[in-house]
Order: C-alpha cells, then sequence, then structure tokens
C-alpha cells in the first residue's frame, strides 16, 4: 500500500509542480492549440492554449513508477509493458500534435500514419503479454470480471490492438472540454487500483483454497496498482490547471497515452469488457460519434447538434462547465457500477466466506 500511495503522490507533485513550467515553455515555443472552425464558437477564445500537457502527464506517471520500484529494487515484465504503452501512444499522440502546431491546422498526422503508429505499440504490448504475461496470470482469454472459456489463441494480438486502440481514441473523443477527460480519467484510473490492488490481495497463490480467487500473480498486480496509482495522480495533478477556464490542454500526447493505458490494464487483469461499464462515459462519447455518421451518411440527418455530444449539450445552452461536472457524475456513477460488478462476483464465488 505505501508503494501506491508513493506512486500517486509522486506523480501528483511532478505534475503539480512541473505543469506551470511547461504552460510557460509551451507557450513561447508557439505549441498552441488549434481550434475546430465547425465546433462552438465559444471555443475559439481557447486558440492558442498550450497544449501536449501530455508530456508532462507522462512524465510523472514514469517518475511515479520508478520512485515507488526503486525503493522495492524491482520492476516487473507487467508494469514495464504497461509504462511503455502510455509511453508509445503518447509518442503517437505527440507526433499528431506536433503536426498540427506545425501546419497550423487541426489537423495532423494521417489516419493511416496513426493506425500504424498505434498498431506497433499494441503488437509489442500483445507479444509482451504473450511471452511473459502466462507466468502473471494474464489470460488470452476474452475477459468480463475474469477469464471466459472464449480462448483467442493467436488472435489475442489482434484483440489487443483492437482493445487498446478502442480505448485511445474513446479518451481523445472526449477530451474536448476544460477538464472532462483528467476527471473521467481520475475516476477509472482509481477503479484500476481497487481491482488490481484487491486481485492482488486474493491471489490463489495465497488464498489456495478459496473458490474467489484470481490467478494472476501478487507481484505483477501490486505493479498494475501502482502504474494506475501514478496515473491518477499524474491526472490529479493535470486538471488543477486543466480546469476550466484550462491553462493548457493534454493533446493528442495525453488522451491517447491515457487511453491506451486504460486498455492495457484491462488487459492484465483480465477485466477488458469491464471496462466498457468502468469507462461507460468513453464508450457513450464514441458511440454518439458512432451514431451521428451512420446517420448523417445513410440518412443524410443529424441526431446531435454537434458529436462528440458534449458538444451537443453545449449547443444545447448548457453552460460548459455543468456539462462537465455532470459528465463528471456519469463517470463515477460508471465506475462505481464496474466496481460493483467486480466485487459482487468476488461474493458470489464465495470470496470472504
Amino acid at each position: 500500500m505505501i508503494s501506491i500511495l508513493l506512486a500517486a503522490g509522486t506523480a501528483l507533485a511532478v505534475v503539480l509542480l512541473g505543469t506551470p513550467v511547461a504552460i510557460h515553455a509551451f507557450g513561447s515555443w508557439g505549441w498552441g492549440q488549434r481550434i475546430r472552425e465547425d465546433g462552438p464558437h465559444t471555443h475559439m477564445e481557447k486558440m492558442g492554449t498550450p497544449t501536449m500537457g501530455g508530456i508532462v502527464i507522462l512524465i510523472g506517471l514514469v517518475a511515479g513508477y520508478l520512485a515507488s520500484r526503486i525503493t522495492a529494487q524491482r520492476v516487473t515484465p507487467t508494469g514495464v509493458a504497461l509504462v511503455m504503452v502510455a509511453v508509445g501512444f503518447g509518442i503517437v499522440g505527440f507526433l499528431d500534435d506536433y503536426a498540427k502546431v506545425k501546419r497550423q491546422r487541426s489537423l495532423g498526422l494521417t489516419k493511416l500514419q496513426k493506425f500504424a503508429g498505434t498498431a506497433v505499440v499494441s503488437l509489442a504490448f500483445a507479444w509482451l503479454v504473450m511471452h511473459s504475461g502466462e507466468a502473471a496470470g494474464i489470460s488470452t482469454h476474452v475477459s468480463f470480471v475474469r477469464p471466459t472459456a472464449i480462448a483467442l489463441g493467436g488472435f489475442f494480438v489482434v484483440w489487443a490492438f483492437f482493445v487498446l486502440t478502442g480505448a485511445s481514441n474513446a479518451v481523445n473523443l472526449t477530451d474536448g472540454l476544460d477538464g472532462l477527460a483528467a476527471g473521467a480519467s481520475i475516476l477509472v484510473s482509481a477503479a484500476y487500483i481497487f481491482i488490481s490492488f484487491w486481485q492482488f490481495r486474493h491471489t490463489c497463490d495465497l488464498l489456495a483454497s478459496a473458490t474467489g480467487c484470481y490467478a494472476v500473480r501478487g507481484p505483477d498486480l501490486q505493479d498494475v496498482a501502482i502504474v494506475a496509482a501514478a496515473m491518477m495522480g499524474a491526472a490529479t495533478g493535470f486538471l488543477w490547471w486543466n480546469a476550466a477556464p484550462a491553462r493548457i490542454f493534454m493533446g493528442d500526447t495525453g488522451a491517447l497515452a491515457i487511453g491506451g493505458l486504460f486498455g492495457a490494464l484491462a488487459l492484465v487483469t483480465n477485466t477488458v469488457l469491464l471496462l466498457v461499464i468502468i469507462g461507460g462515459l468513453f464508450v457513450l462519447e464514441t458511440l454518439s460519434v458512432i451514431i451521428q455518421v451512420i446517420s448523417y451518411r445513410g440518412f443524410g440527418r443529424r441526431v446531435f447538434r454537434m458529436s462528440p455530444f458534449h458538444h451537443h449539450f453545449e449547443l444545447a445552452g448548457w453552460p460548459e462547465f455543468t456539462v462537465i461536472v455532470r459528465f463528471w457524475i456519469i463517470a463515477g456513477l460508471c465506475s462505481a457500477v464496474g466496481i460493483g460488478l467486480f466485487y459482487a462476483d468476488f461474493i458470489a464465488r464465495g470470496g470472504l466466506g
């Protein structure tokens, strides 16, 4: 528990103190946010706000993890793989953000370039899981609150790419209002701290006779909780400066990194389909875009005034901060329901009995 708190505290301090430095530096370098011309007109005043704040989030994540692991003088393949995913997706996001700044427009990398970048990181992560994850108890089956009977075999690589890319894009779509994605990310990270730490405390190595125990290995799970705690601390420190009115944006650098990490957390804790519930807000935002595209291209009509649907409520007259807070409430409820389902499964299998 101390190592988890150390990771969160270190990441919080690094980002909380480092973000003002980034705001000044990024502003002087001209790393300003480009705004969609077809977006809400109230967003035009945000033009030029420093972006790529995800760099600071990643520094905080790595610092939090290393501070916790140096004291313990050990790391695990699972922990390293999780940090690698966040940094890898963050690099793809940085290249996208930098292209926007360089070209002075709201479009960065092409879809093919993004696809290739995220595919490389996803494949590297899947390879690590398939070659070292079995010893850690990471399943290559489809999972909900535990692994199901659906074995993926070699298709696990495709599944990992789908999960990581889907999660990263979902967070990226949600990152459209000041503090919205950062606040929701804190709640999802907190849920995965609970899940991984609970699994760590109830592994079958420790509770061999318990029917509700988890097959995953304790040391790896502790590292999972540490990484999730470092992300929660980093996101909290960033929210201090990103809350409306934002002084800096995380950009694709942060959004892709956070989303990719969430997908990886779900894979290593064998809770992939549960992520759909825990990250319910991100799923709803993504569905609003899909529905809008299908409706407009198929029927020539828009379901929402604008997608993702946080913009719909802005255009309907809700103040931006009202949308943000209410969406945080939705994110909190989704995380709570996800944790409830996870715990209910444990009790149903005789846990604590």
